[in-house]
């Protein structure tokens, strides 16, 4: 594998990183993605031709947010970012961790240090910038009601690009409207908590101390049962996980009523990345209504 000729040229003139070895890492839909040795160093890079300007900057930004937070996760150290320029891909470079096969003790950690996270309170529902979950852009408008954020900030927007593709039918606009008026009814009051946002199996791994890292973030101030949710879509948590973490939070009542509800969202973001099953899937949550 190699990098493209005028990224190994800015790691080496303006980072003064002389490339060692270049190792394939899999795992991404999105982005090109490495393993680099510089000598005893070992980073992890993506990078992308088309990417959106600022989306590794935005990246990095959450993954800051996330680092700052008083928690015990782990959260690799960003070392540069770039947007696309002429012949010259966007890039992320951070601290390369190296994933180890976690066990119950590992699981327990995650679900103690996820709750923690969801401590990091803030007075509003949303962040001081927008971001991007997969490549697409997410807006993060300040709100001081979860539902009306819930509602403009994150089905909206998806469900308005799905319809207007076509991989939604009219239907589902009617269905939603139908659950939108219900809302009050349904999710219970919080104040905003920070959010990894784009929390499923492949954005965590554990390092060689059992702890919990977490990578690929969509940061933002939002309902932490939407986080919780989110974890259950595609599987990858255990038993021990979801045990600690309610212990650590005190799940309101009926969480597991309101869990498809919240991932609208999530599964409407991958019918517009990707189509195919994520449609009916949405289909089937929103003929319900």
């Amino acid at each position: 594998m190699t990098l493209p000729g005028t990224l190994t040229r800015i790691l080496e003139e303006d980072y003064e990183i002389s490339i060692n070895k270049i190792e394939p890492v899999s795992g991404g839909s999105i982005n090109h993605a490495a393993k680099l040795r510089s000598g005893k160093n070992r980073f992890f890079i993506k990078w992308n031709d088309s990417a959106p300007e600022d989306m590794f900057e935005k990246e990095a930004a959450g993954l800051t947010i996330l680092r700052n937070a008083d928690t015990g996760l782990v959260i690799p150290q960003v070392i540069a970012h770039r947007k696309p320029e002429k012949s010259t891909p966007g890039f992320l470079m951070m601290e390369y961790i190296e994933p180890q096969r976690g066990d119950g003790t590992a699981s327990k950690n995650l679900g103690i240090e996820l709750a923690r996270l969801h401590n990091h309170k803030s007075e509003r529902f949303g962040l001081d910038h927008d971001n991007y979950i997969g490549s697409l852009r997410q807006s993060n408008t300040f709100h001081r009601s979860w539902i009306s954020f819930f509602i403009q900030e994150r089905i909206e927007p998806q469900l308005k690009m799905a319809l207007d593709s076509g991989r939604l039918g009219g239907k589902s606009r009617k269905h939603w409207e139908k659950l939108a008026v219900q809302l009050n009814d349904i999710f219970p009051v919080t104040r905003p908590s920070l959010l990894h946002g784009d929390l499923w199996g492949g954005n965590y791994f554990f390092n060689n101390e059992h702890q919990p890292v977490l990578i690929d973030p969509a940061v933002y101030y939002g309902h932490p049962e939407m986080e919780l949710s989110f974890t259950t879509l595609f599987g990858g948590f255990s038993e021990q996980f979801y045990d600690v973490y309610a212990f650590e939070t005190s799940l309101q009542p009926g969480f597991t009523n309101r869990v498809d509800i919240y991932n609208l969202y999530p599964l409407l973001v991958h019918v517009n990345l990707f189509g195919g099953h994520y449609v009916s899937q949405v289909e089937s949550i929103l003929n319900r209504f």
